[in-house]
Protein backbone atom coordinates (compact mmCIF):
# COMPACT_ATOMS: atom_id res chain seq x y z
CA UNK A 1 0.00 0.00 0.00
CA UNK A 2 1.08 3.55 -0.62
CA UNK A 3 2.32 5.43 2.32
CA UNK A 4 0.09 7.98 3.47
CA UNK A 5 1.56 11.69 3.39
CA UNK A 6 0.43 14.52 5.12
CA UNK A 7 -0.97 16.95 2.58
CA UNK A 8 -1.49 14.80 -0.25
CA UNK A 9 -3.72 12.22 -1.35
CA UNK A 10 -2.91 8.90 -3.14
CA UNK A 11 -5.36 7.71 -5.95
CA UNK A 12 -6.23 5.37 -8.30
CA UNK A 13 -6.91 7.59 -11.51
CA UNK A 14 -6.47 6.97 -15.23
CA UNK A 15 -6.06 9.41 -18.52
CA UNK A 16 -7.44 7.88 -21.25
CA UNK A 17 -10.91 6.14 -21.66
CA UNK A 18 -11.23 2.45 -23.23
CA UNK A 19 -8.94 0.36 -21.04
CA UNK A 20 -8.83 -0.82 -17.34
CA UNK A 21 -5.14 -0.78 -17.70
CA UNK A 22 -5.03 2.58 -17.78
CA UNK A 23 -5.51 2.61 -14.21
CA UNK A 24 -2.45 4.02 -11.62
CA UNK A 25 -2.38 5.12 -8.69
CA UNK A 26 -0.77 8.99 -8.85
CA UNK A 27 -0.17 11.27 -5.70
CA UNK A 28 -1.17 14.91 -5.51
CA UNK A 29 -1.16 17.56 -2.85
CA UNK A 30 -4.58 18.48 -1.25
CA UNK A 31 -6.21 21.83 -2.50
CA UNK A 32 -7.62 24.00 0.24
CA UNK A 33 -10.96 23.00 1.29
CA UNK A 34 -14.00 24.87 0.26
CA UNK A 35 -16.03 27.08 3.24
CA UNK A 36 -18.48 24.00 3.13
CA UNK A 37 -16.35 21.28 1.97
CA UNK A 38 -15.37 18.29 3.98
CA UNK A 39 -12.43 16.14 3.42
CA UNK A 40 -13.17 12.56 4.47
CA UNK A 41 -9.75 10.34 5.47
CA UNK A 42 -11.35 6.85 3.08
CA UNK A 43 -10.93 3.99 5.46
CA UNK A 44 -12.66 1.44 2.58
CA UNK A 45 -13.93 1.29 -1.07
CA UNK A 46 -16.26 -0.60 -2.40
CA UNK A 47 -16.12 -1.25 -5.96
CA UNK A 48 -18.77 -1.96 -8.46
CA UNK A 49 -19.39 -2.88 -12.40
CA UNK A 50 -20.24 0.31 -13.05
CA UNK A 51 -16.97 1.71 -11.97
CA UNK A 52 -15.05 0.26 -14.78
CA UNK A 53 -17.78 0.79 -17.30
CA UNK A 54 -17.13 3.95 -17.05
CA UNK A 55 -13.14 3.76 -17.43
CA UNK A 56 -14.05 1.37 -20.23
CA UNK A 57 -16.79 3.76 -21.85
CA UNK A 58 -16.66 7.78 -22.63
CA UNK A 59 -19.77 7.91 -22.79
CA UNK A 60 -20.85 6.53 -19.87
CA UNK A 61 -18.53 8.47 -18.04
CA UNK A 62 -19.78 11.51 -19.61
CA UNK A 63 -23.88 10.51 -18.44
CA UNK A 64 -22.32 10.57 -14.85
CA UNK A 65 -20.73 13.71 -15.25
CA UNK A 66 -16.91 12.51 -16.19
CA UNK A 67 -16.17 14.19 -19.52
CA UNK A 68 -12.23 14.78 -18.87
CA UNK A 69 -9.18 12.93 -17.85
CA UNK A 70 -7.59 12.60 -15.95
CA UNK A 71 -9.77 11.40 -13.57
CA UNK A 72 -10.45 9.41 -10.82
CA UNK A 73 -12.26 6.02 -10.03
CA UNK A 74 -14.63 4.72 -8.09
CA UNK A 75 -17.95 5.50 -5.72
CA UNK A 76 -18.50 3.71 -2.49
CA UNK A 77 -16.47 4.54 0.34
CA UNK A 78 -16.45 5.24 4.00
CA UNK A 79 -14.26 6.90 6.73
CA UNK A 80 -13.59 9.59 8.74
CA UNK A 81 -13.84 13.43 8.66
CA UNK A 82 -10.26 14.65 8.66
CA UNK A 83 -10.66 18.60 8.20
CA UNK A 84 -13.85 20.57 7.57
CA UNK A 85 -14.29 24.30 5.78
CA UNK A 86 -15.01 27.50 7.71
CA UNK A 87 -18.23 27.37 7.39
CA UNK A 88 -18.94 23.52 7.86
CA UNK A 89 -21.97 23.08 10.43
CA UNK A 90 -22.66 19.70 9.98
CA UNK A 91 -19.88 17.71 10.57
CA UNK A 92 -16.63 17.48 12.96
CA UNK A 93 -13.37 16.11 13.02
CA UNK A 94 -13.64 12.81 13.92
CA UNK A 95 -16.84 12.16 12.58
CA UNK A 96 -17.40 8.49 10.78
CA UNK A 97 -18.97 8.69 7.48
CA UNK A 98 -19.98 7.07 4.48
CA UNK A 99 -21.45 7.18 0.86
CA UNK A 100 -20.33 7.93 -2.49
CA UNK A 101 -18.27 10.06 -4.23
CA UNK A 102 -18.64 9.22 -7.87
CA UNK A 103 -15.26 8.77 -9.83
CA UNK A 104 -13.00 9.39 -6.82
CA UNK A 105 -13.73 7.07 -3.77
CA UNK A 106 -10.94 4.65 -4.20
CA UNK A 107 -8.38 6.90 -2.73
CA UNK A 108 -6.98 7.92 0.77
CA UNK A 109 -9.29 11.08 0.86
CA UNK A 110 -12.37 12.46 -0.57
CA UNK A 111 -13.61 15.94 -0.71
CA UNK A 112 -17.58 16.17 -0.61
CA UNK A 113 -19.39 19.36 0.12
CA UNK A 114 -21.08 19.36 3.96
CA UNK A 115 -24.63 18.70 2.20
CA UNK A 116 -23.94 16.02 -0.46
CA UNK A 117 -26.63 13.87 -0.95
CA UNK A 118 -24.59 10.86 -0.55
CA UNK A 119 -23.07 11.73 2.27
CA UNK A 120 -24.27 9.89 5.53
CA UNK A 121 -23.20 9.44 9.45
CA UNK A 122 -22.16 6.13 10.20
CA UNK A 123 -24.31 4.57 12.83
CA UNK A 124 -22.21 3.16 15.71
CA UNK A 125 -23.19 -0.41 15.00
CA UNK A 126 -21.96 -0.36 11.52
CA UNK A 127 -18.80 -1.28 10.76
CA UNK A 128 -16.51 0.87 7.63
CA UNK A 129 -16.38 -2.14 5.75
CA UNK A 130 -20.50 -2.57 5.18
CA UNK A 131 -20.87 1.27 4.95
CA UNK A 132 -17.77 1.16 2.39
CA UNK A 133 -19.31 -0.96 -0.14
CA UNK A 134 -22.96 -0.01 0.35
CA UNK A 135 -23.98 3.12 -1.44
CA UNK A 136 -24.18 2.06 -5.24
CA UNK A 137 -25.42 -2.10 -4.60
CA UNK A 138 -27.64 -1.12 -1.81
CA UNK A 139 -29.34 1.92 -3.47
CA UNK A 140 -30.04 -0.27 -6.09
CA UNK A 141 -31.39 -3.33 -4.81
CA UNK A 142 -33.36 -1.37 -2.28
CA UNK A 143 -34.91 0.38 -5.88
CA UNK A 144 -35.50 -3.23 -7.23
CA UNK A 145 -37.21 -4.54 -4.36
CA UNK A 146 -39.38 -1.52 -4.19
CA UNK A 147 -40.03 -2.40 -8.00
CA UNK A 148 -40.89 -5.70 -7.52
CA UNK A 149 -42.87 -5.38 -4.91
CA UNK A 150 -42.90 -8.78 -3.95
CA UNK A 151 -45.59 -10.17 -1.09
CA UNK A 152 -45.72 -13.11 1.34
CA UNK A 153 -45.49 -16.30 -0.26
CA UNK A 154 -44.67 -14.95 -3.61
CA UNK A 155 -42.13 -16.67 -5.51
CA UNK A 156 -38.94 -14.42 -6.90
CA UNK A 157 -36.77 -15.16 -9.39
CA UNK A 158 -33.30 -13.54 -9.04
CA UNK A 159 -30.61 -13.77 -11.69
CA UNK A 160 -27.29 -13.49 -10.20
CA UNK A 161 -28.14 -13.73 -6.38
CA UNK A 162 -25.02 -14.22 -4.87
CA UNK A 163 -23.26 -10.83 -6.43
CA UNK A 164 -22.67 -7.77 -5.05
CA UNK A 165 -26.55 -6.43 -5.34
CA UNK A 166 -28.21 -9.69 -5.43
CA UNK A 167 -26.65 -10.34 -2.46
CA UNK A 168 -29.15 -7.49 -0.70
CA UNK A 169 -31.75 -7.64 -2.56
CA UNK A 170 -31.97 -11.73 -1.95
CA UNK A 171 -32.26 -10.87 1.76
CA UNK A 172 -34.51 -7.77 1.57
CA UNK A 173 -36.91 -10.03 -0.27
CA UNK A 174 -36.78 -12.88 2.13
CA UNK A 175 -37.38 -10.55 4.60
CA UNK A 176 -40.81 -9.66 2.91
CA UNK A 177 -41.76 -13.18 3.29
CA UNK A 178 -40.80 -14.02 -0.75
CA UNK A 179 -39.78 -17.16 -1.62
CA UNK A 180 -36.46 -16.37 -4.03
CA UNK A 181 -34.91 -18.72 -6.17
CA UNK A 182 -31.69 -17.59 -7.16
CA UNK A 183 -29.64 -18.47 -10.52
CA UNK A 184 -25.82 -18.66 -9.87
CA UNK A 185 -22.85 -20.98 -10.40
CA UNK A 186 -23.14 -24.42 -8.28
CA UNK A 187 -20.01 -22.48 -6.76
CA UNK A 188 -22.66 -20.38 -5.93
CA UNK A 189 -25.35 -22.36 -4.37
CA UNK A 190 -24.19 -22.70 -0.54
CA UNK A 191 -23.42 -18.76 -1.12
CA UNK A 192 -27.47 -18.53 -2.16
CA UNK A 193 -28.64 -20.77 0.47
CA UNK A 194 -26.96 -18.60 3.36
CA UNK A 195 -29.35 -15.81 2.28
CA UNK A 196 -31.74 -17.83 2.44
CA UNK A 197 -33.06 -18.53 -0.92
CA UNK A 198 -32.83 -21.84 -3.65
CA UNK A 199 -30.47 -22.01 -5.58
CA UNK A 200 -30.75 -22.80 -9.31
CA UNK A 201 -27.69 -22.94 -11.91
CA UNK A 202 -28.01 -20.33 -14.55
CA UNK A 203 -27.83 -21.04 -18.58
CA UNK A 204 -29.41 -23.73 -20.72
CA UNK A 205 -32.32 -25.76 -18.64
CA UNK A 206 -33.09 -22.88 -16.37
CA UNK A 207 -36.50 -22.58 -17.16
CA UNK A 208 -36.73 -26.64 -16.54
CA UNK A 209 -35.32 -26.45 -13.53
CA UNK A 210 -37.20 -23.68 -11.57
CA UNK A 211 -40.69 -25.40 -13.40
CA UNK A 212 -39.81 -28.37 -11.40
CA UNK A 213 -38.98 -25.95 -8.37
CA UNK A 214 -42.10 -24.59 -8.07
CA UNK A 215 -46.18 -26.15 -8.42
CA UNK A 216 -47.22 -22.54 -8.87
CA UNK A 217 -46.76 -19.28 -10.68
CA UNK A 218 -43.33 -17.32 -11.03
CA UNK A 219 -44.80 -14.42 -9.60
CA UNK A 220 -42.01 -11.63 -9.85
CA UNK A 221 -38.36 -11.70 -11.37
CA UNK A 222 -34.99 -9.53 -11.11
CA UNK A 223 -32.01 -9.64 -13.42
CA UNK A 224 -29.16 -8.10 -12.15
CA UNK A 225 -26.57 -9.22 -14.98
CA UNK A 226 -27.65 -8.28 -18.61
CA UNK A 227 -30.99 -10.24 -19.73
CA UNK A 228 -30.90 -13.84 -19.70
CA UNK A 229 -32.87 -14.40 -16.55
CA UNK A 230 -35.52 -11.44 -17.65
CA UNK A 231 -36.15 -13.23 -20.98
CA UNK A 232 -36.39 -16.45 -19.06
CA UNK A 233 -38.53 -15.20 -16.38
CA UNK A 234 -41.15 -13.89 -19.25
CA UNK A 235 -40.99 -17.48 -20.99
CA UNK A 236 -42.24 -18.53 -17.61
CA UNK A 237 -44.89 -16.54 -17.33
CA UNK A 238 -43.60 -13.77 -15.10
CA UNK A 239 -45.83 -10.28 -16.15
CA UNK A 240 -43.54 -8.18 -17.82
CA UNK A 241 -44.43 -5.11 -15.57
CA UNK A 242 -42.82 -7.40 -12.33
CA UNK A 243 -39.57 -8.32 -14.69
CA UNK A 244 -36.83 -6.06 -13.65
CA UNK A 245 -33.33 -5.47 -15.12
CA UNK A 246 -30.83 -3.27 -13.47
CA UNK A 247 -27.98 -3.23 -16.62
CA UNK A 248 -29.94 -2.67 -19.80
CA UNK A 249 -31.82 0.81 -20.65
CA UNK A 250 -33.52 -1.59 -22.82
CA UNK A 251 -35.20 -4.60 -20.94
CA UNK A 252 -36.77 -7.29 -23.47
CA UNK A 253 -40.73 -7.81 -23.37
CA UNK A 254 -42.34 -4.86 -21.28
CA UNK A 255 -39.88 -5.18 -18.64
CA UNK A 256 -38.70 -2.36 -16.67
CA UNK A 257 -35.64 -1.03 -16.24
CA UNK A 258 -34.28 0.34 -12.70
CA UNK A 259 -30.94 1.98 -10.82
CA UNK A 260 -30.02 3.47 -8.02
CA UNK A 261 -31.36 6.80 -8.61
CA UNK A 262 -34.99 4.73 -8.13
CA UNK A 263 -34.44 3.99 -4.94
CA UNK A 264 -36.89 4.92 -1.62
CA UNK A 265 -35.55 8.02 0.02
CA UNK A 266 -34.97 6.60 3.06
CA UNK A 267 -33.49 3.64 1.71
CA UNK A 268 -29.57 3.87 2.65
CA UNK A 269 -31.62 4.41 6.23
CA UNK A 270 -33.60 1.57 6.23
CA UNK A 271 -30.43 -0.75 5.03
CA UNK A 272 -28.26 0.84 7.51
CA UNK A 273 -30.52 -0.11 10.43
CA UNK A 274 -31.13 -3.67 9.59
CA UNK A 275 -27.05 -4.01 9.32
CA UNK A 276 -26.95 -2.54 12.63
CA UNK A 277 -29.38 -4.44 14.27
CA UNK A 278 -27.67 -7.71 12.67
CA UNK A 279 -31.31 -8.40 10.67
CA UNK A 280 -29.28 -7.82 6.78
CA UNK A 281 -25.41 -8.33 6.51
CA UNK A 282 -23.13 -7.10 3.45
CA UNK A 283 -21.13 -10.49 2.03
CA UNK A 284 -17.56 -9.25 1.44
CA UNK A 285 -16.02 -11.85 -1.24
CA UNK A 286 -12.86 -10.22 -0.72
CA UNK A 287 -10.49 -6.80 0.63
CA UNK A 288 -7.09 -5.84 -1.25
CA UNK A 289 -4.85 -3.18 -0.01
CA UNK A 290 -4.92 -0.26 -2.30
CA UNK A 291 -1.83 -1.03 -4.04
CA UNK A 292 -3.30 -4.22 -4.69
CA UNK A 293 -6.47 -2.13 -6.89
CA UNK A 294 -6.01 -3.66 -9.92
CA UNK A 295 -6.40 -7.06 -8.27
CA UNK A 296 -9.60 -5.82 -7.05
CA UNK A 297 -10.92 -4.42 -10.46
CA UNK A 298 -9.64 -7.72 -12.07
CA UNK A 299 -11.72 -10.12 -9.53
CA UNK A 300 -14.80 -7.62 -9.71
CA UNK A 301 -14.71 -7.39 -13.11
CA UNK A 302 -15.09 -11.79 -13.23
CA UNK A 303 -18.20 -11.80 -11.97
CA UNK A 304 -17.83 -14.28 -9.80
CA UNK A 305 -17.35 -12.83 -6.84
CA UNK A 306 -20.21 -13.70 -3.79
CA UNK A 307 -20.87 -10.47 -2.48
CA UNK A 308 -18.69 -6.83 -2.84
CA UNK A 309 -15.43 -6.73 -3.30
CA UNK A 310 -13.47 -3.71 -1.44
CA UNK A 311 -10.16 -1.59 -1.44
CA UNK A 312 -8.48 -1.36 2.22
CA UNK A 313 -7.50 1.74 2.08
CA UNK A 314 -6.08 2.11 5.42
CA UNK A 315 -5.04 -0.93 7.45
CA UNK A 316 -5.81 -2.13 10.99
CA UNK A 317 -2.95 0.10 12.59
CA UNK A 318 -4.51 3.10 10.78
CA UNK A 319 -7.73 2.35 12.16
CA UNK A 320 -8.90 0.23 8.74
CA UNK A 321 -8.86 -3.53 8.43
CA UNK A 322 -6.68 -6.05 6.86
CA UNK A 323 -6.64 -7.69 3.28
CA UNK A 324 -8.50 -10.89 2.95
CA UNK A 325 -8.12 -14.05 0.22
CA UNK A 326 -10.74 -14.16 -2.22
CA UNK A 327 -13.38 -16.22 -2.11
CA UNK A 328 -15.82 -17.62 -5.68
Amino acid sequence: MADLQVNSTTAVTFDRFGDVGALTLTTSRDAPLGATQVRVAVTVAGLNPVDWQIVESEELAAAFGITSTPAGFGNDFAGVVSETGADVTRWRVGDRVFGGARGAAVATSVVLDQDHRSLHRTPDAVDDLSAGVLDIAGRTASAVAAALAARPREVVLVGSAAGGVGSILTQLLVRAGARVIGTGSPASADAIRALGAEPVAYGAGLEDAVRGMVSGPVAAAADLYGTATALSALRLGVPAERVVTIETEDPPGGARAVNGSDAPSDAIQVLTELIGSGDLIVPIAATYDLARFSEAVAFQRARHAHGKVAVVVRRPEQGGYAPTSPST
